[in-house]
């Protein structure tokens, strides 16, 4: 007879799972906490385009408004960058300044990307960094300026490309108005600083990736190795998070899961309320297997390609449907027939979100709700 050597794991359930995901997230219930303790909770905020980092706030906070977030990047509290996964996100200045080292590109490998390669040809990485700073060092410089100036230095080269590159070596924020509610994206005018001239808080690199880890469980676990890396987009994880002294529990799938020792649990029926979450929530898109809170048959529907994540609405802590902006209100795009009673549920929040997303006291057009049916 065979024995396993491999040691019994508690097995938790996909529901137990998303309750608890919903849990920490603060989608179980508003909570009454400052925008500030909410963003560092959840360690960053994807914030691809303006709007959707305040929507997701609404969603969490109790009393939410618009001018509180506005306030934190007024008073460089918070910023917005590229951080996990290279992509744009909110974080506390405080918080900023030990995560994005962990982020910063080995050596010898910042330019090696294709998008870069055939602009930064016969630069070396350390000297183009260094003309980066040279040119940020006073303060902020729109996109657009750094590139002319950077094609000044290296004729012959795509100052735009070369505008890229130096925010991927360094430590690059945008600093307000970019990033406020209304504003825009990342076009080529965006604002662009050094993070430690912007806040005045210098980076600080001997933070362990340990405590990103820790972090990341307290608002996403259990969560398996597989899921740390893809919130992330750090890689080679696992002799790091197997030698930490975590909980360790197993999936339906036999997954083994990681979580603090100390971290509670959800019931299964735990109350799960309808909530809307704006496009590219890393609530979404925190773990490698979305199946907590996406199913796998709506995939496709949320992520329809070409880096699209689409707002969703979820019912009973799972994604149910999409949802969009427009000039007169919103459209709600279910995607299976929902009962009267959460058409109900989903029609209220949704009117809520309206007031909050859409309305303007001096438009006197009246802002409505549409619940799209499909064929």
């Amino acid at each position: 007879m065979e024995f396993s050597s491999r040691p019994s794991r508690p097995s938790v359930s996909r529901r137990v799972l998303n309750r608890t995901l919903i849990a920490r997230q603060l989608l179980a219930e508003r909570a009454p906490l400052p925008a500030a303790q909410v963003v560092r909770r959840l360690v960053a905020m994807q914030a691809q385009e303006p709007n959707w980092p305040y929507v997701g706030l609404w969603s969490r906070i109790a009393e939410f408004r618009q001018a509180e977030l506005t306030d934190l990047y007024a008073d460089k509290n918070v910023v917005r960058g590229p951080l996990l996964r290279g992509t744009q996100h909110l974080a506390a200045a405080e918080d900023y300044a030990w995560i994005r080292p962990h982020f910063q590109p080995a050596p010898g490998t910042e330019l090696r990307a294709s998008y870069y390669a055939a602009e930064t040809r016969g630069l070396e990485p350390d000297e183009l960094a260094s003309t980066g700073r040279e040119l940020l060092a006073g303060g902020q410089l729109p996109r657009r300026e750094l590139g002319r100036l950077l094609a000044e230095r290296y004729p012959g080269r795509s100052g735009y490309v070369l505008a890229a590159a130096v925010q991927r070596m360094l430590p690059i924020v945008h600093p307000t108005p970019n990033g406020v509610w209304g504003g825009w994206g990342n076009r080529p005018s965006v604002p662009m600083a050094l993070a430690p001239v912007w806040t005045g808080r210098a980076m600080d690199p001997t933070r362990d990736v340990r405590d990103l880890v820790e972090r990341y469980l307290a608002a996403f676990g259990p969560a398996s190795v597989a899921d740390v890396q893809a919130w992330s987009g750090l890689k080679r994880l696992r002799a790091v998070i197997e030698a930490m002294p975590l909980r360790v529990l197993r999936d339906a799938d036999g997954r083994d899961l990681y979580d603090l020792p100390d971290a509670e649990l959800a019931a299964e029926d735990a109350p799960a309320p309808v909530r809307f979450l704006p496009a590219f929530d890393n609530a979404v898109l925190g773990h490698a297997d979305r199946t907590r809170i996406l199913p796998d048959e709506y995939r496709r529907r949320v992520l329809p390609g070409n880096s699209l994540v689409l707002p969703t609405f979820l019912v009973d802590g799972f994604v149910a449907g999409t949802w969009s902006v427009h000039p007169t209100g919103l459209r709600l795009t279910p995607f299976a027939a929902l009962s009267a009673d959460t058409t109900d549920a989903v029609m209220a929040e949704a009117t809520r979100l309206c007031t909050f997303a859409v309305a303007d006291p001096a438009d006197p057009v009246v802002r409505d709700v549409e619940i799209l049916t499909e064929g």
